[in-house]
């Protein structure tokens, strides 16, 4: 199975955001990552250009790391399900609740699937809010646009952590785990570079971060 194929997952799964549009500046942004990316160089290819506003490096950012994690989640739909994964966790000593603040308050237990899918409804309504990611030149990021952008990406983590722990020989598999350790390693260093996530949050996987990090 490609990971870029569609494969079996459900359309309530997968929901790939569309990157910012024609002649807007994130459109100008989202040119230059594929061109730093193209020359392999992640270091690069994560650091702010000259120039630019760092709000809108991480609104654009936001969007293409979403759509690779969603991506990358589609393949494993049907390995990764209620009775294989009751809980959504990263490894023995890590689980994850489910809590949103609005319809969720109270932080609940979820099996992993259920958790990716609340996840990637409450990422995808951040990201159609225009009061949080404007999409009209002019118009300015909220002052808790980071705070906001900081709890998507640590949620992002999350599911990384458990496809390492939990689905990375199906992974293996799949002959996909090049794919999955370089997108993860350009993850790492993006909220690196800017700061997005406590180090303590990086405990499940702590060693493969601190490679990525040294290297």
């Amino acid at each position: 199975m490609s990971l870029f194929g569609l494969g079996s997952r459900s359309q309530k799964t997968f929901r790939s955001k569309k990157g910012a549009p024609s002649g807007s500046k994130g459109f100008q942004l989202q040119k230059h990552i594929t061109a730093t990316l193209g020359s392999g160089n992640l270091r690069e290819a994560v650091r702010l250009p000259v120039g630019e506003d760092v709000d809108e490096w991480l609104a654009v950012n936001t969007v293409d790391f979403f759509n690779q994690v969603n991506v990358l989640y589609a393949t494993l739909t049907e390995f990764c399900t209620e009775s294989s994964c009751p809980i959504m966790s990263a490894g023995p000593k890590y689980e994850y609740r489910w809590a949103d603040g609005v319809n969720i308050k109270k932080p609940i237990v979820v099996s992993a699937p259920k958790y990716v899918e609340y996840l990637m409804d409450w990422i995808g309504a951040q990201l159609d809010d225009e009061s949080i990611f404007p999409q009209k030149l002019g118009v300015p990021f909220p002052p808790y646009f980071q705070d906001v952008v900081k709890t998507i990406y640590k949620r992002m983590f999350r599911v990384y952590a458990h496809i390492y722990h939990s689905h990375f020989q199906k992974i293996v598999a799949l002959k996909e785990e090049a794919h999955m350790n370089t997108c993860f390693k350009h993850f790492v260093l993006f909220t690196s570079e800017f700061g997005l996530i406590d180090k303590r949050e990086l405990a499940p996987v702590s060693e493969i971060v601190e490679s990525i990090l040294q290297s």
